[in-house]
């Protein structure tokens, strides 16, 4: 049985066992590569344009849609451990937080940057699996370029490394 433990509902059609295994896999990954050694929970809900304008709504009390949505339960900075007491009694899984990625607009986007949707998917689960850990991109200096270095080093893991 996997350490980490990543639930996936989706809302939209298209969302198969492969898509799911896909995003489980990227997200493991990402989480092995920053050695999240703790087994923790993600929650995924995969959604629309729709959909997701509705969390950021409700969550962010921000009035758009957006590709991806990322609701992180501890207040970790890049490369900080979990904390020792972060695991739930019940289930011994730390829940790191909850991911809402757009499928939506991730083909979209997929498609404006000349590359696979699994590309795309891809990044948006890493770039949102990272923000779980406190990772920011809200300066456009190191924090930024931080981010970016890590999405790429752990794509280029995946096969799906930026094209062109």
């Amino acid at each position: 049985m996997p350490k980490h433990h990543i639930i996936i509902s989706a809302n939209v059609p298209g969302v198969d066992d492969g898509l799911r295994a896909f995003i489980r896999r990227v997200i493991r990954t990402a989480l092995d590569a920053e050695g999240v050694d703790a087994p923790c929970e993600i929650n995924v809900l995969v959604t629309n344009d729709a959909g997701i304008h509705q969390v950021n709504l409700d969550m962010r009390g921000v009035d758009a849609p957006t590709d991806v949505l990322s609701f992180p339960m501890f207040h970790l900075g890049p490369g900080d451990k979990l904390p020792a007491n972060a695991a739930d009694p019940a289930t011994g899984l730390a829940p790191l937080g909850d991911i809402c990625l757009c499928l939506e607009r991730a083909k979209a986007q997929a498609k404006e940057y000349g590359h696979s949707n699994r590309r795309e998917l891809a990044y948006l689960a890493v770039h949102s699996v990272l923000h779980l850990l406190g990772y920011d991109h809200l300066d456009e200096g190191k924090q930024k370029a931080l981010m970016r270095d890590r999405e790429e080093s752990i794509l280029g893991g995946l096969d799906a490394a930026r094209e062109g």
